[in-house]
């Protein structure tokens, strides 16, 4: 029996203009929802909780069930939030064949608008449901920050106001992939957010802010077309490379100021192992551009990830 998930190797990463009608047709029902679900985007969604329970753990205050919880909330959060944005950008025309960026299953006609939007619900009703479980734990701000969450990944691109569409997608990419992700995260394990928790946020937000930045860069053309006024259309592809590189030298930059003022302990700084990684990422947003930047996008991800993984470590060791 084949395994229901597919090989990721044997599952190129195609844009919407490369695949075509026979490789639509090999595709099974599992391997497009998959796709739909955008795996290579879900670093985001691990690195804020993978943070917070690192503190959580320096600080002595780890819970491993609610974590667990946490953990899969963000995840689920992030897969509803993806599907949220390949059904309603399609929907207001910001996805057409000439878009650059990963296959959009709506787009492709591999699944109609209305059963994304079952699959984003349905998503999305798992989420709260754990959300429920976090809220008996921790109390009833869960509920306000899942919701508030929820809402947010509908309104980036859904909705009478799409967040993404007049520039807001950074600063609510920051609160809810960073504040709420490794402040919530925290939270549900101590009763309470320390001031290293909220700290760390900050590092966290900025890379993960990033991988937007790429998207956006990548796709700024379209975006224009389709009057997607993203910080990318608004200030040019410099501005937007100029911010990939403010956030990602502050990330990094905080690290030894926040170890200096005691809020964290100097092994945080196992962080800048990582250094390597964001300085060739960094190289690859500078030079290309369109569907070059793909690698980027995804290198960004395991950037935000990778470094959430040091600072782990980080706090093991101390």
């Amino acid at each position: 029996m084949k395994p229901f998930l597919p090989n990721p190797k044997k599952l190129p990463c195609y844009t919407s203009r490369e695949m075509t009608m026979n490789e639509h047709a090999k595709l099974n029902h599992w391997q497009i929802w998959w796709l739909a679900a955008r795996p290579k985007t879900l670093p985001a969604a691990l690195a804020g909780v993978v943070t917070g329970t690192a503190v959580a753990m320096w600080e002595g205050r780890f819970r491993p069930v609610p974590a667990l919880a946490a953990l899969l909330v963000g995840l689920l959060l992030q897969i509803g939030s993806n599907l949220a944005n390949d059904v309603f950008d399609f929907e207001r025309g910001a996805d057409t064949t000439e878009r650059h960026g990963p296959l959009r299953v709506t787009q492709a006609g591999l699944l109609t608008p209305v059963q994304v939007k079952r699959g984003m619900w349905a998503v999305f009703g798992l989420a709260g449901a754990l959300g429920l479980y976090l809220a008996w734990v921790a109390g009833w701000p869960v509920i306000l920050i899942g919701a508030a969450a929820i809402a947010s990944a509908i309104a980036y691109t859904g909705g009478p106001f799409p967040l993404g569409y007049y520039g807001l997608g950074d600063l609510f990419v920051f609160l809810f992939f960073g504040l709420a992700a490794v402040a919530g995260t925290y939270y549900v394990q101590a009763g309470m957010v320390s001031p290293a928790a909220w700290w760390m946020s900050v590092p966290i937000g900025l890379l993960v802010v990033d991988i937007l930045v790429v998207n956006n860069l990548r796709d700024i053309n379209t975006d224009r077309s389709a009057g997607k006024f993203t910080l990318a259309v608004r200030f040019g592809a410099l501005g937007a490379r100029r911010q990939y590189l403010i956030c990602v030298a502050a990330a990094y930059l905080l690290i030894p100021l926040l170890a200096w003022s005691n809020v964290i302990p100097p092994a945080a700084l196992l962080t800048w192992l990582s250094i390597p990684l964001a300085w060739r990422v960094t190289r690859t947003v500078f030079t290309q551009s369109g569907r070059l930047l793909n690698p980027a996008l995804a290198s960004t991800g395991q950037l935000a990830l990778i470094y959430s993984l040091l600072f782990l470590a980080g706090m093991l060791i101390n």
